[in-house]
């Protein structure tokens, strides 16, 4: 029953991105694609000629009911992969999206590690003169008669 319950949320929330997939929109792609000449721009962004021709094209491949990944092959073999905006998520592109996460993890926990090393080396403070040995009972009543004094 459970497995089912699983499947079935998994079904529905895979539902819109495989509607996407099938019936994509102009302005979906317009997003995921760059301007191949525009630097830094996505299709959306760009009105340059290059970029207004990109998007008649894909408005015409989605009237022809072509999918998503099918026009964004097309382009890929057009253009190469600087057109999409985000870099495939395989092979060594695949680089690209785990660097990042591998990078913010191990900071942390090389931070952690610090922090936590940090705070068990500490010593008490109040064990410690500034000749780094304890002080004995006689050194500890002079001390005592200093502060009274000083603050009488």
């Amino acid at each position: 029953m459970r497995t089912l319950a699983v499947a079935l949320v998994a079904l529905v929330l895979a539902a819109p991105a495989a509607a996407s997939e099938q019936h994509p929109t102009l302005g979906e792609l317009e997003g995921q694609l760059m301007c191949p000449i525009c630097e830094g721009e996505t299709l959306a962004q760009s009105d340059s000629p290059a970029a207004q021709r990109i998007k008649a094209y894909i408005q015409l491949r989605i009237s022809q009911g072509a999918t998503r990944s099918q026009i964004k092959n097309e382009l890929v073999d057009q253009w190469g992969t600087r057109i999409l905006a985000a870099p495939p998520r395989h092979g060594f592109d695949l680089l690209a999206w785990v660097l990042p996460i591998v990078g913010v993890l191990g900071g942390a926990v090389v931070i952690g590690l610090l922090a936590w090393r940090w705070s068990r080396s500490r010593e008490p403070a109040a064990q410690w003169t500034l000749t780094a040995r304890p002080l004995g009972p006689e050194e500890e009543r002079r001390l005592d008669e200093e502060l009274r004094r000083f603050d009488g």
